[in-house]
């Protein structure tokens, strides 16, 4: 069984244009998406699911500098661009992560891959049931799922919302959601990077563990924003898609 991890990722996000090549000591952020899931060890390889927009040209051009697969597909079909990624690769199994988790820790995707291998599941993820921050997203299932729920669906949400239609069916696709443990649970942590503020936020975390300790975990991040409530505040009124 080949396992890849697809990272969906675009120059023109509509809130924050431009924003995985945004650089932080000296490096895309995007990089240290990249460098976190080399650490994986359970992937046999890695491909960045882009878009056919010019825009996106320097996104081929960072995954060919980092080693990685790239793939251009659909702005608007993400499902349709994931399929694609994945069969790029002869992918069995997709970890789907989205560009915008550039401090996921590998211990949890790592996790996530182990608990759909140990368990008769089509659809196990860490993030439809909220626990863990905002931002440590891991959705892992096989690729003939996902063509199986693409053929059951012409819904435009569906396809832009890559497990849309998975997670809205599960009399047809079996779920196993993991919930975090009580030293990482923190749902409304917004460890993710949707707007200037939460470049800010991840800015300053990335900064504060330095080249030491790059590969720092999700219970490092939270320990650090304990101390620091003035941190805490910079992307507080950030109002993730999917709140009310």
């Amino acid at each position: 069984m080949k396992i890849v991890a697809t990272i969906e990722a675009r120059m023109t996000s509509s809130r924050l244009p431009g924003k995985v090549l945004m650089k932080v000591l000296g490096k895309p952020i995007l990089y240290y998406l990249v460098e976190r899931l080399k650490q994986v060890s359970l992937l046999d390889d890695i491909v960045l699911a882009t878009t056919t927009n010019s825009d996106d040209d320097s996104l081929v051009k960072f995954a060919n500098n980092e080693g990685i697969q790239s793939y251009r597909g659909s702005e608007d079909d993400v499902m349709g661009r994931v399929i694609g990624a994945a069969e790029s690769v002869d992918a069995d199994l997709i970890v789907e992560i989205t560009g915008d988790c550039p401090i996921i820790d590998p211990s949890i995707v790592e996790q996530t891959i182990q608990t759909y291998i140990n368990n008769n599941s089509d659809y196990v993820s860490n993030a439809h049931i909220r626990s863990y921050p905002d931002g440590m997203d891991v959705q892992v299932f096989s690729l003939n799922v996902l063509k199986k729920s693409s053929e059951m669906t012409n819904n435009v949400l569906d396809h832009e919302h890559v497990t849309l239609h998975i997670r809205n069916h599960p009399e047809l696709f079996s779920h196993l959601h993991l919930v975090a443990p009580p030293e990482l649970w923190w749902p409304e942590l917004g460890l993710t990077l949707d707007e200037i503020s939460d470049f800010e936020l991840l800015k300053n975390i990335i900064e504060y563990f330095g080249e030491s300790n790059r590969l720092f975990s999700c219970y490092e991040a939270i320990k650090l924003l304990r101390d620091k409530p003035d941190w805490l505040a910079i992307n507080q009124k950030v109002v993730r898609k999917g709140d009310t």
